[in-house]
């Protein structure tokens, strides 16, 4: 069978890339559809390829095998910028994308180096420790998106590592419960020994306690902090992309409060935002205004070299902002977006009714 043309086989590459972000994470590729058509599929593209690395990682049988599966995703990383990408739509569309919007490979490859950690199962000290975690799998995930959408001041990626701490605090908060029964914590070990728990006891019968809910508390208020922090640097945004980012922001601090409201359990159940709050918290984001944020409070000093390799490089052949629809005109999007969701929610009901 004959290639395809070259820009025909990046279009399929582009769609392969939107249906595994559909299939894989729901809310994302919702948020995402409230992005310019530009920045939504680079978008998409980028997180195909760390939600690939990361599926590599986690679905590793052994530690030896998950040593293996980050030794191959560094060994992608190179050749995708080497212009010599691996033959996925993953990695073409991902080497498409950091060439277009010259993101330093520093970037992915601190992503990849906090998937090393989970590999060798890495545990925290203290809370300085989970943010040198949370930098390398969710900051540099926050900053590179902040590239695609067209912001590289100091300030505009500092509060882009923010918001990506955060959402990975709100994850590590979520999920005692589903990684300690994979043998994994993320809890600052000195909060444990503060509380009076120890970890390889509770690793070995994770179970609640008011302990154990008071660093999960803890943890929560400080991604809080995070989130407000944030706040600014949406603000550095072009106007078109604010919407999305709002709204991902919303959910995300949401899972937070459904924490909280059950008594900071994260061990007995998962906690879920239901598809109505999720509807309401993306028409917030369509309408939410400036907080009172700092835009250039410090960065989290360990995300500081992901600002470094941006600063350190030049903008070089980054893509111009092209002309898109006035970033008001978001109401068509907001339809969509309602709309796939509503249809989610009804094919999810009928999963659950449909016999086994």
């Amino acid at each position: 069978m004959p290639a395809l043309p070259p820009e025909f086989a990046a279009a399929a590459d582009r769609t392969a890339c939107r249906a595994a972000i559909r299939a894989g994470s729901r809310s994302f590729f919702a948020a995402g559809r409230l992005l310019p058509g530009d920045v939504r599929e680079a978008a998409y593209g980028l997180y195909a390829f760390c939600r690939l690395s990361d599926d590599l990682v986690d679905e590793a049988a052994d530690p030896a095998a998950r040593r293996d599966a980050v030794a191959r995703l560094d060994d992608r990383i190179g050749r995708a910028y080497a212009g010599r990408p691996a033959d996925t739509p993953a990695d073409r569309a991902f080497a498409e994308v950091v060439a277009a919007y010259a993101i330093p490979e520093a970037l992915p490859r601190a992503l990849i180096e906090g998937f090393a950690w989970d590999a060798e199962g890495r545990r925290y000290a203290d809370l300085g420790a989970v943010h040198a975690y949370a930098a390398r799998v969710a900051g540099s995930v926050g900053a590179m998106m902040a590239l695609i959408m067209g912001a590289r001041g100091p300030a505009a990626l500092a509060r882009a590592c923010d918001l990506g701490a955060a959402m990975q605090l709100t994850n590590i908060a979520r999920d005692v419960g589903e990684d300690a029964r994979m043998g994994r914590l993320y809890l600052p070990l000195d909060w444990m020994a503060e509380a009076g728990l120890d970890p390889d006891t509770f690793l070995a019968d994770p179970r609640p306690s008011p302990a154990l809910a008071g660093i999960v508390a803890r943890l929560l208020a400080e991604a809080d902090r995070l989130y407000a922090r944030a706040e600014a640097g949406i603000e550095a945004l072009p106007p078109r992309c604010r919407p999305a980012i709002r709204a991902a922001r919303l959910i995300y601090a949401e899972i937070g409060r459904v924490v909280a409201a059950q008594g900071y359990d994260s061990v007995t159940g998962r906690a879920r935002v239901d598809f109505d709050r999720k509807l309401a918290l993306i028409v917030r984001a369509t309408r939410a205004t400036a907080g009172g944020a700092d835009p250039a409070a410090p960065a989290l000093p360990e995300a500081a070299f992901l600002i470094a390799a941006v600063m350190s490089q030049p903008q070089g052949s980054a893509v111009p902002r092209q002309a898109l629809r006035p970033w008001w005109d978001v109401g068509g999007r907001v339809v969509h977006v309602l709309d796939l969701i509503e249809r989610m929610r009804e094919r999810e009901a009928f999963g659950r009714s449909a016999p086994s």
